[in-house]
């Protein structure tokens, strides 16, 4: 495994980390929570001693089954990041989405990062996880009711109690890390970024450059599309939110397995498999300091962490880059 410092700090990741949202099952289908809990281990016999999770996945799930998992393993060769900010379990802040948990009731999340939010989100998580301190703490989405120095106040209070090793945001923009960063220094931003998603390089990848500060790529395999192994007309599971999304439409499905095919003969000659070739290609673009990949079991995991072992050379980045540059999804 291969391991980088996040910006500035001292905190040092495995380059792919372990994704806990599907773990938690919310959004994903359910939870199979034994292998859930083997996959996160299987990842950690192959160095991947990093996992990011949320409270939001499977409403407490996801950080439950990721103290499960690390329960007997020594805690500072573990790297936990989590984050706060969004509520199922409360109407304060601004409303976000309708969802369903896992058990398929209602609930209504909403985006807040209030001060006494944030501390008492903090001392559930601890509980969750089995632990005493979360390395990276991540606010999970920018929340418009509360000034962003209310929220990074939270967190330097908790830096200072011991509980909290580093500050994190995710899903900000340039300009909402800059606001962040007169309060508190920040260590990283996790944002999403694929081959298909590539928003992020035209401002918050040149900021993090500048400044310093660590990109953490989420939904790197464009969650499953560009593993080849998606086929149009896909039946996914009740509840599975990849059925509503645009990147899934035969056209789109068809048009990126095209891209993959051309692509394919480097994998092979790699002997990787797609999704090994996506998530190295990822990991070695400009300022992205690690990838989040997710798994359901534990060959999935093994298979995820494989991908540090590749060797890209920087004429195989460009020539996967013109087969790219000829993709085109079709946008809503």
């Amino acid at each position: 495994m291969e391991y980088r410092k996040v910006g500035h700090t001292d905190l040092t990741l495995p380059v792919i980390t372990f994704g806990a949202w599907a773990a938690g099952g919310w959004m994903w289908g359910g939870t199979e929570r034994k292998d859930a809990i083997k996959a996160i281990q299987a990842s950690y016999d192959v160095g991947v001693t990093a996992i990011d999770t949320a409270p939001v996945y499977g409403q407490g799930v996801s950080e439950e089954i990721t103290g499960e998992a690390i329960k007997g393993l020594p805690r500072d060769k573990i790297q936990i990041l989590t984050k706060f900010g969004l509520r199922w379990d409360s109407t304060n802040g601004e409303f976000y989405f309708h969802s369903r948990d896992n058990a398929g009731g209602d609930i209504i999340i909403h985006k807040y990062a209030g001060k006494e939010s944030i501390i008492k989100e903090c001392e559930e998580s601890l509980r969750r996880l089995g632990t005493d301190y979360i390395d990276l703490y991540q606010i999970h989405w920018p929340d418009v009711t509360t000034p962003i120095a209310e929220t990074m106040e939270a967190v330097t209070q908790l830096v200072k109690e011991g509980k909290v090793r580093y500050a994190g945001v995710c899903n900000y923009s340039a300009e909402q890390m800059q606001e962040a960063e007169k309060y508190i220094s920040l260590a990283s931003n996790q944002v999403p970024y694929s081959m298909v998603k590539r928003d992020i390089e035209t401002d918050v990848v040149p900021y993090c450059i500048k400044n310093g500060k660590g990109i953490l790529a989420y939904s790197p395999l464009q969650r499953g599309l560009l593993t080849g192994k998606m086929k149009p007309g896909h039946a996914f599971s009740e509840g599975d939110h990849r059925a509503g999304s645009n990147f899934f439409t035969n056209e789109n499905i068809n048009r990126t397995n095209t891209f993959l095919e051309k692509i394919k003969p480097l994998a092979d000659e790699k002997k990787a498999t797609l999704g090994q070739l996506v998530l190295r290609w990822t990991i070695e673009q400009p300022g992205i300091t690690i990838a989040l990949a997710g798994a359901r079991n534990a060959q999935q995991a093994v298979e995820n962490a494989k991908a540090a072992t590749i060797q890209l050379s920087k004429d195989e980045v460009e020539l996967i880059n013109s087969h790219l540059n000829a993709l085109q999804l079709v946008r809503p």
